[in-house]
């Protein structure tokens, strides 16, 4: 396993980090805990030192399932987790305001059974609450030594900028890490966010290098599907996706590599990147990623991934791993009320 500074924290990483969100998980995760916890101490021993979850991961399972497996082990481990997304029908359990984040980071700390959390992160952006008043509770939380640093998930270029600016303007702790999409499929973050991250010294630990589970090679024009996780994901009927998931395809046997072998080089071989999240529900799964961490891409092999994905580009329609404008998600945001319009 290789090691890389994760951004300008000092803190040491491995290139491959363990996401948690399918461990503890119903339908398409793995619900045992006992078994969760021998892939969570499989990936510590293959020298994994990241561990990435978050609460609402099965409403705080996930969670559990890492503070039950990191017992005797968490003084070895750089725990990362996030907060934001909700966590009941209640309107004020999610989001990124003082009131929740500091009842969402004493809740996280009691399943982590922990008394910090290293990397705490903002899970989306809350287009309700002002940057100064999340950053400001944030600050508190690395001051009263409960967290070590903090970040955030999913964020566009200009808005990292405007919380830095912030951060500067107010004396208050600003986003030590960003943890946006990746992959052969999804390289958009090239364009912007990289080069903004790295501008700012802040560390990338990417998620989804197999874009949603398109570069496992089980998903095939012609070919097996796994059906399960079709059912839940459209972009896998997504033309333009499928007839780039070939030609990848094509190349991996050329270079004689497993497809998702590919996919996981490709991931970790930005400079900017510093970790990239695998996500296994299996020990099979997990076996079969490790693998890949010794795996380096030619200049010919990137080049030609390079031809197939223009770099700085997205495959296809937006789907759950881009970044949408709360303008473009909720209507409200972008018309008139109807009695406005009609009097107007």
């Amino acid at each position: 396993m290789k090691y890389r500074t994760l951004g300008r924290t000092g803190i040491r990483v491995s290139s491959f980090a363990l996401g948690t969100m399918v461990l503890g998980a119903e339908g398409l995760g793995n619900p045992d805990h006992d078994d969760s916890a021998r892939i969570i101490h499989k990936a510590l021993d293959s020298g994994i030192n990241l561990v990435d979850t978050a609460d609402a991961y099965s409403l705080g399972d996930s969670e559990v399932v890492v503070g039950k497996a990191l017992k005797g082990r968490r003084d070895d481990v750089v725990l990362a987790t996030k907060f934001g997304l909700p966590m009941s029908d209640d309107q004020n359990q999610r989001g990124a305001s003082r009131r929740w984040i500091m009842t969402a980071v004493e809740n996280s700390l009691r399943r982590l059974q922990t008394d910090h959390i290293d990397i705490y992160q903002m899970h989306r952006l809350d287009p309700d609450t002002d940057i100064d008043e999340t950053l400001s509770a944030l600050t508190d939380l690395v001051r009263s030594g409960k967290v070590r640093t903090i970040g955030a998930s999913t964020v566009p270029a200009s808005q990292i900028v405007e919380a830095q600016w912030a951060a500067q303007r107010r004396g208050l702790e600003p986003f030590r890490t960003e943890q946006p999409p990746y992959s052969i499929l999804n390289r958009g973050i090239e364009a912007e966010v990289l080069p903004v991250a790295e501008r700012y010294g802040m560390g990338v630990l990417t998620w989804s290098p197999m874009a949603k589970g398109m570069l496992t090679g089980r998903i095939r024009r012609d070919g097996a599907t796994d059906l399960r996780r079709a059912a839940v994901f459209s972009s896998f009927s997504d033309t333009a996706r499928l007839d780039a998931v070939e030609k990848i395809a094509a190349l991996a046997d050329e270079a004689g590599l497993p497809m998702p072998h590919m996919a996981m080089a490709f991931a970790t071989s930005h400079p900017g990147v510093s970790s990239a999240l695998i996500g296994p529900r299996t020990m099979e799964q997990l076996d079969d990623l490790l693998a890949a961490a010794d795996v380096t891409l030619t200049d010919d092999v990137l080049d030609r991934l390079d031809e197939i994905v223009p770099p700085g580009t997205d495959v296809g329609a937006p789907d759950q791993a881009s970044y949408v404008p709360p303008a473009l998600r909720q209507a409200t945001l972008r018309r008139l009320p109807a009695d406005t319009r009609a009097a107007a």
